[in-house]
């Protein structure tokens, strides 16, 4: 395997600017991650934090446990007592089979620095994934995209729960699944790792009650003995540990909100887009009720739900915080800020849309008395197998053009050559001279009646209409002779720019699973990332 970084052309003002180190950008948080020392600083920063880290490890071994975690993890679950260890974490929704690559490649990227600083500061540092079990977003996370010819498949599963239940709290349909597992198979093809990948799937759901629980044991398959260490937000045991930390964000709701607004009107001002809408009404919590997250805004003293739902005085939420704090989950705004609370976070991996948004919380982490952790941009990855690299080699495309703009053009501009006159200047150069042709015509119905004279324009358009046809007609023969090429040319656009997009955004890691088992896998954690690379393409 092999593994180059090369730099995209994303169009993305925020993360150029991030990793050019723009000084009126990087005000927005408390660190460059980019400079030297940056992480002995925010060590020796995380002295002045407390944590709850025996409570908090005995329910991460209790939940890990069941998701079959490795010795490897168990042992970094048990350094966290350690009042020295500190985490990399970085965290996605629980995506059926993993949901697309680049929850992945966010995971790469935690397990590659929690390696290197561990290292370089002599301390325990621990890769955790943050499964945002919390949300209920559905239609994110119910479906996978799979190859079928030239083209991806959406493969999606359906859910009986009401549309705003958390994910953690949807209880699989194992049958259901079962044949939803069985119907995505088919798609594939058989290798020499089908049949066990698809038996690990199959005991993985055997043993799950949720998706989330079907999500992390194949996490946990996927990067057994790197001693990841997965959390669930919406699990029952991690909401107790938070009762206290809802409590604080309640009482300090209206400058969490204040300051917010502020700082997304800062960086609008600045022509960064962010993609989060925020004003100081916001509550920044959902709240659980009849099965459902209902999300609250302020209404003076009170807590309304933000269709009218249900209505709550500042007291009775504080009750629902030290009672059932289970009922209780965080936004994008608070999410970061409970995670701060509950580990002592190292350093923090997000994604380019999701550094965008930290952006704007530098000091709603200050109203808790807290400091925002480093804010990495997760490493980006493009996987090439060597069928792939072959057809690249075969028609001399390079992959970074690939990537930035996939291969229509190159496509048509094939199939033109291959004619021995190019047919576009052939049916250019026809069709003026029929124009030329037909003026002298056009002239003699001057003198003539209108009705004559736009039949006579009328017949010019028509007989440049049976040109086109003439051309469409031999474009469409050039197409069916050469349609095994047009496909290959498909073929990369599907593997490199699906959806017009990057691979890691559609793209499903069971593909690959299934193509090449889980060896690469372990190749690339061993592999030492630049941060400062924009993207790396993974040669299979």
């Amino acid at each position: 395997m092999r593994i180059e970084s090369q730099r995209l052309d994303l169009h993305n003002k925020f993360i150029m600017d991030y990793q050019m180190e723009v000084k009126d950008l990087l005000a927005h948080f408390d660190y460059n991650p980019y400079k030297e020392n940056v992480f002995k600083e925010r060590k020796k920063d995380l002295k002045e934090q407390q944590f709850q880290r025996e409570t908090l490890a005995d329910v991460l071994h209790s939940i890990n446990q069941r998701w079959s975690a490795t010795e490897a993890t168990h042992k970094n679950i048990e350094k966290l007592r350690d009042q020295n260890s500190v985490v990399v974490i970085g965290g996605q929704q629980a995506g059926i089979l993993t949901g697309p690559l680049y929850t992945i490649n966010k995971i790469v990227s935690i397990i590659s620095l929690a390696k290197q600083q561990e290292e370089l500061l002599g301390i325990p540092v621990l890769p955790v994934f943050w499964i945002a079990g919390e949300d209920h977003d559905f239609a994110e996370v119910n479906h996978i995209f799979l190859p079928e010819e030239t083209g991806l498949r959406k493969f999606s599963i359906e859910d009986h729960h009401k549309e705003r239940t958390a994910v953690s709290q949807r209880k699989l349909n194992k049958e259901q699944t079962y044949r939803w597992l069985e119907t995505t198979f088919r798609s594939l093809k058989e290798t020499a790792y089908t049949k066990q990948l698809f038996q690990t799937l199959h005991d993985k759901l055997m043993t799950s009650s949720t998706f989330v629980d079907f999500f992390a044991s194949f996490i946990h398959e996927i990067f057994a003995d790197t001693g990841l260490i997965l959390v669930d937000s919406g699990n029952k045991e991690i909401r107790q540990l938070e009762s206290t930390y809802f409590h604080e964000m309640i009482e300090k709701q209206p400058e969490i909100s204040r300051v917010v607004y502020r700082s997304l009107q800062s960086m609008r001002t600045k022509g960064y887009h962010v993609s989060v809408d925020a004003n100081e009404q916001d509550g920044h919590l959902f709240v659980e009720q009849e099965g459902e997250r209902i999300l609250l805004q302020k209404d003076g003293r009170n807590w309304v739900g933000k269709n009218n739902e249900c209505q709550y005085s500042n007291q009775e939420l504080l009750e629902i915080a030290k009672e059932t704090p289970e009922r209780l989950s965080n936004n994008v705004v608070t999410r970061p800020l409970m995670q701060e609370k509950l580990f002592p976070t190292l350093a923090f991996f997000a994604g380019p849309s999701e550094a965008a948004y930290w952006s704007i919380l530098k000091n709603a982490f200050h109203s808790l008395s807290l400091k925002m952790p480093p804010v990495l941009p997760r490493v980006s990855l493009t996987l090439v197998d060597e069928k792939l690299l072959k057809l690249l080699n075969k028609y001399d495309i390079d992959s970074i053009s690939a990537i930035d703009n996939g291969v229509q053009t190159q496509k048509m501009n094939w199939l033109s050559a291959q004619a021995s006159s190019p047919v576009e200047e052939m049916t250019f150069q026809l069709k003026e001279a029929i124009k030329m042709g037909h003026q002298p015509l056009k002239e003699v119905t001057k003198d003539l009646t209108d009705d004559v004279s736009q039949y006579a324009d009328k017949n010019l358009q028509l007989l440049l209409q049976q040109v086109d046809k003439l051309s469409k007609r031999i474009n469409k023969e050039f197409s069916q002779k050469y349609h095994m090429q047009l496909k290959e040319f498909d073929y990369i656009q599907m593997h490199l720019k699906p959806e017009n997009g990057l691979q890691e955004r559609t793209w499903n890691i069971t593909y690959f699973l299934n193509h090449h088992g889980f060896e690469w896998v372990k190749q690339i954690n061993n592999y030492t990332f630049d941060w400062k690379k924009q993207h790396y393409i993974v040669y299979l």
